[in-house]
């Protein structure tokens, strides 16, 4: 019995040695020893462009690992973030058939070149049915209007203001700028720069202090685009012009909108000219109340005759003087003070 125990019990014994030496010998350990490999042979030194391309490929590999560890520790990897949903685009115009723009030009105006076959007949950059929009004598309680029908229709133009007017009503000059058309000047007071009562200093003050005055208004340089008063120039104020690298403005289509007697004539006029001319700068008047009232049909005639607007703008714009735009800043009305406004104004219902 005993040796009968005795063999059974070392039959158990030998079979849990034999168990432990398979499994020590056959399952991988913590501490092991890396398994051997056999060097490789050492490879020939890279060129420098294909080292440099090596490190770029390198490092992007590397900016898009973390930044995949970035969303995989952000979502789970078997629910990726979606995709966002694509922004559609604000649409230029929302008038689809509206006049609009057909082209941009951008002018260098280095040397002051001269634009308008009236009086300027260098550059001759039009081609059949293009036109060109040019509003002189703002800004006006009119020029709002004139803002409105250029808006409706998408397209853009070029403005003259005078220094003048613009002290009487800067923040229309800033809705024009807002709407941005470009903005050149058209002298401090309207002055006729060829008459013989004006020195060529008094002529050279009412260049610089309209634009000056321009500036002023807007807190912005203008673009370096001028239109003669009457379209009176003389050698000395066009050489004067050139130093200053300002483009000078003629026109090949005059509205006559200043003694027009209705917007149906004002429109007649123009209609009537391009019919003749087939392309041009057209100058018009933004403080012509009946020039406000006929743009809306005119645009719509322009569109209709196959007419397609150019929009001039400066490759730079221009660099004031410094004592003109002091001379200017002593003529900035004071805003009236007195009572806040909530005194004066009160909101009662929304």
């Amino acid at each position: 019995m005993r040796s009968a125990l005795g063999l059974m019990l070392a039959s158990v014994v030998t079979a849990i040695v034999i168990a432990g030496v398979w499994f020590w010998t056959s399952s991988p350990r913590a501490d092991a020893a890396p398994p051997q490999t056999t060097a490789a042979a050492k490879a020939d030194p890279l060129p420098a462009a294909a080292r440099q391309a090596a490190r770029d490929d390198v490092e992007t590999t590397a900016a898009l690992s973390k930044r995949a560890d970035a969303t995989q520790a952000a979502a789970p990897a078997a629910t990726p973030a979606p995709a966002p949903a694509p922004v559609a685009a604000a649409p230029k115009c929302a008038n689809p058939d509206a006049l609009g723009i057909s082209r941009t030009v951008v002018v260098d105006t280095n040397g002051g070149p001269g634009f308008g076959f009236l009086q300027y007949k260098q550059y001759d950059f039009l081609t059949d049915k293009e036109v060109v929009l040019t509003f002189d004598d703002g800004p006006w309680p009119t020029t709002p209007a004139v803002l409105k029908a250029l808006a409706d229709e998408c397209t853009k133009a070029v403005f003259f203001p005078i220094g003048l007017h613009t002290t009487y009503h800067p923040d229309i000059l800033r809705q024009v700028a807002a709407a941005g058309h470009t903005i050149g000047a058209h002298t401090w007071s309207h002055a006729h720069l060829a008459s013989k009562k004006l020195t060529e200093q008094q002529a050279k003050d009412e260049i610089e202090k309209g634009f000056s005055a321009v500036k002023l208004a807007l807190g912005a340089n203008p673009a370096p685009f001028f239109r003669f008063p009457a379209l009176a120039h003389t050698p000395a104020t066009t050489a004067y012009l050139g130093t200053r690298n300002i483009a000078m403005f003629s026109v090949d289509v005059d509205s006559n909108d200043f003694k027009s007697k209705s917007a149906d004539e004002v429109i007649n006029n123009v209609m009537t000219k391009l019919d003749k001319e087939h392309k041009g700068i057209i100058l018009m008047h933004d403080l012509q109340k009946h020039t406000a009232q006929a743009l809306p049909t005119l645009l719509r005639k322009l569109k209709a005759g196959g007419y397609k607007v150019v929009w001039m703008k400066a490759k730079t714009q221009l660099e004031t003087l410094p004592e003109y735009d002091a001379m200017m800043a002593k003529t900035e009305k004071p805003i009236a003070t007195g009572r806040p406004i909530g005194n004066v104004v009160q909101t009662v219902a929304e």
